[in-house]
């Protein structure tokens, strides 16, 4: 029951994390859209700016997707919880 949580938690959680990035990026680029149009000569630093942004943004949601796999992958020993024993650490 508690690995069956697990997967299903991770799984949400991976959803959800890229529904996140995929609006942040969506919303990043535009912003940096409208500030292009509203000032042309700034261009060149707003698409800079841009690039940054999103780069942390998809480093972050790898981040996410990466634990959100670790938490389907490696959900807890539901026979030693019930047991009363500590869980193993991980390796």
């Amino acid at each position: 029951m508690a690995g069956d949580l697990a997967s299903f938690a991770g799984a949400l959680g991976a959803g959800l994390v890229i529904l996140g990035a995929g609006y942040g990026i969506g919303k990043l680029a535009s912003s940096a859209l409208d500030g292009t149009a509203r000032q042309p000569e700034a261009a060149a630093n707003l698409r800079l700016t841009m690039i940054i942004a999103a780069a942390l943004i998809e480093g972050l949601g790898f981040f996410a997707l990466i634990q959100c796999s670790n938490a389907i992958k490696n959900g807890p020993d539901v026979a030693k919880i019930q047991a009363g024993s500590p869980p193993a650490p991980a390796h």
